[in-house]
């Protein structure tokens, strides 16, 4: 019986293969990383990461010597060898305590960076109750005038959308939403309340259930520490659309904010004359009107003469 024998480099070209680019990209890969030193908050907050990421996430548990904000080629080296768009890097320090580097990239360079400090952790598995199931998307909710007024907050929300996104779908199925996540800003200070909960649909005696939330966690007071936002050139070669994904543009239709389609007709010099009309029959004539009118206009009989 013969054998196929796969070649040596078969698993290299696919790995090439899936870093060719594509009109529709691959789902983006998370790499959580632990840095030099960190603490039993720090932990549990990768680990709830990893876990609301799964399965498009990678988790280093053994400790690495790692500053974002002063080496960009670890970040970039990283990110290249495990092919992930996204970084996560927990760190605890005297100066800067429970720490957590959110870091996004675009082909592989630093795109843009943010420090953010916990303060009142609540790790998942201190909630007690049932958690949402792996590799579902969250209903992402943002609270607060900042995330459409200030610019970090601004790229802040993008960057938050574009790491929670997971796969693109056309549709959503109200079964397949099991959790929520709400991000307020504060309006006093650069705090930022992360919280996290699970969707129950329960009986209301009509066909459309009764859904209440609740605590599934984690929850977090993240501190905005400091900040790298991208550049404009990096920025606008990143969100750039493929021709093959922009819609075509259809005379005379036109969209409004809530997706309903508008058509406009152009129609031609309109003859009145020659519009048919609905008849009335208030209009028309009787026939004893007529006759009338045909006695008056008639001229008079001359008398015969005696």
């Amino acid at each position: 019986m013969l054998r196929t024998v796969k070649p040596k480099n078969a698993r290299s070209k696919r790995f090439l293969k899936n870093r060719e680019a594509k009109v529709h990209e691959n789902p983006k890969n998370t790499l959580i990383i632990k840095g030099s030193t960190t603490s039993q908050v720090i932990n549990d907050a990768l680990k709830d990461l990893y876990a609301l990421k799964r399965p498009n996430a990678i988790h280093f548990s053994k400790k690495n010597e790692i500053k974002p904000f002063e080496d960009e080629q670890k970040l970039e080296f990283f990110s290249n060898k495990n092919d992930c768009a996204l970084l996560v890097i927990g760190t605890h320090s005297k100066k800067r305590p429970h720490n957590l580097t959110f870091v996004r990239m675009f082909n592989h360079q630093l795109l843009d960076m943010y420090e953010l400090g916990i303060e009142n952790a609540q790790c998942m598995s201190s909630i007690p109750g049932p958690k949402c199931s792996l590799g579902l998307k969250p209903l992402m909710i943002f609270n607060g005038e900042k995330f459409d007024t200030d610019t970090t907050y601004k790229h802040l929300k993008n960057f938050f959308l574009d790491f929670f996104n997971g796969e693109v779908t056309s549709a959503i199925n109200l079964a397949g939403l099991e959790h929520v996540i709400s991000i307020t800003a504060t309006p006093d200070d650069n705090r930022i309340l992360f919280r996290t909960y699970l969707v129950q649909m329960k009986k209301s005696g009509v066909k459309t259930p009764r859904v209440e939330l609740e605590d599934m966690g984690p929850h977090y007071d993240f501190v905005i520490k400091r900040t790298s936002l991208p550049k404009s050139e990096t920025w606008s070669q990143a969100v750039k659309v493929p021709k093959e994904l922009k819609p075509k543009k259809v005379k005379n239709l036109e969209k409004d904010e809530m997706g309903d389609t508008y058509g406009r007709i152009h129609l031609g010099k309109q003859d009145f004359n020659k519009i048919q009309t609905r008849k009335m029959k208030g209009l028309k004539k009787r026939a004893g009107e007529d006759d009338d009118e045909e006695d008056e206009d008639a001229s008079p009989a001359k008398k015969p003469k005696v």
